[in-house]
């Protein structure tokens, strides 16, 4: 069980990610967005594509410099400017899994030495048979064979290579992994074994994930609390069970609607919702944060959300 009550790992306030394009238009990626992961949870990010799922994660890891907010990251100010000390923690502390294995994964090094890198950038050893030990080892907790590590990233399968990715990101024994999308360009059996496998080393070592998808059914199968996201705005958090039951927000609701059934006969009578922010009269910019019911928000209007409150008995 996760502890809500205990002191976040991760803490996002008011987060802000611009992009100038040109002297009078910029991209507002990610506007005003606060969560907080505690240790050991899974907090999953879903929304459509271009609604700021990966700008997010690549903010937090400081991919990116944020424009504006507050990111608290085991206690450490990790917004500003850092100082060697912490910058030299996060890169230990928070590492990243990428959405294409393959663009992500040097070709012209082995699988190995890309494991390894993170411990010689960071002196994580002692010795060289040290070095080479904990590598066969990351390699068999991903379910790959030591042999592999004189192999390059060409010679393995889309799966073999996000495993090689995981091994990668668990060597420097993180605190928090970001998962970005990691397994959307896998096949739906290959998916399913690559997130039992961050399920099981989540069990073992305790790390905490931020698991950013679109993919709702595999979402809800991982994750202990969600975040729906879209145009760059948070418009409604709370546990799994909170968002799936009683989705409150009109784009939640279209979102959920959207899975398809496994049963054809209830598939045959599902409705999907539609939902269209121009048409909509919702300002993302008016909302607030409004409770309701355990750690369930949604971000809108006072009257937004006592319409909404109504609709959603009927949903």
């Amino acid at each position: 069980m996760i502890n809500y009550d205990a002191e976040p790992l991760l803490d996002v306030q008011n987060l802000k990610q611009y992009f100038k394009v040109s002297k009078t238009f910029t991209v507002k990626a990610v506007d005003d967005v606060s969560f907080k992961i505690y240790p050991g949870e899974t907090y999953g990010l879903v929304g459509e594509s271009g609604s700021g799922k990966s700008t997010i994660g690549r903010s937090v890891i400081r991919l990116y410099d944020p424009t504006a907010g507050k990111i608290t990251f085991d206690g450490m100010d990790i917004s500003g400017r850092m100082s060697k000390d912490t910058e030299k923690r996060l890169r230990q502390e928070m590492q990243m899994i990428f959405q294409d294995p393959m663009a992500s994964l040097n070709p012209r090094k082995k699988i190995g030495d890309i494991i390894g890198e993170g411990l010689d950038i960071h002196h994580a050893y002692s010795s060289e048979k040290e070095r080479g030990d904990k590598i066969k080892a990351i390699l068999e907790k991903v379910g790959l064979s030591p042999e592999h590590a004189t192999r390059y990233p060409h010679q393995f399968s889309g799966g073999q290579r996000q495993r090689v990715g995981i091994a990668r990101a668990l060597v420097m024994d993180p605190k928090m992994i970001i998962a970005d999308e990691c397994i959307s360009a896998l096949d739906v059996s290959i998916q399913a074994q690559v997130v039992n496998l961050m399920k099981d080393i989540q069990d073992e070592t305790g790390c905490a994930y931020l698991f950013i998808a679109h993919d709702l059914s595999m979402v809800k199968y991982i994750s202990d609390r969600i975040g729906v996201l879209h145009l760059g705005h948070l418009l409604e958090t709370g546990t799994t069970e909170e968002i799936f039951t009683k989705p409150v927000h009109p784009y939640t609701r279209s979102l959920l609607s959207a899975i398809p059934a496994p049963n054809p006969i209830v598939e045959k009578q599902r409705k999907a919702l539609t939902y269209d922010y121009k048409t909509s009269g919702i300002d993302y910019n008016q909302g607030t944060s409004h409770h309701v019911d355990g750690t369930h928000y949604v971000s809108c209007t006072d009257e937004e959300y006592d319409k909404w409150i109504k609709e959603t008995d009927k949903f």
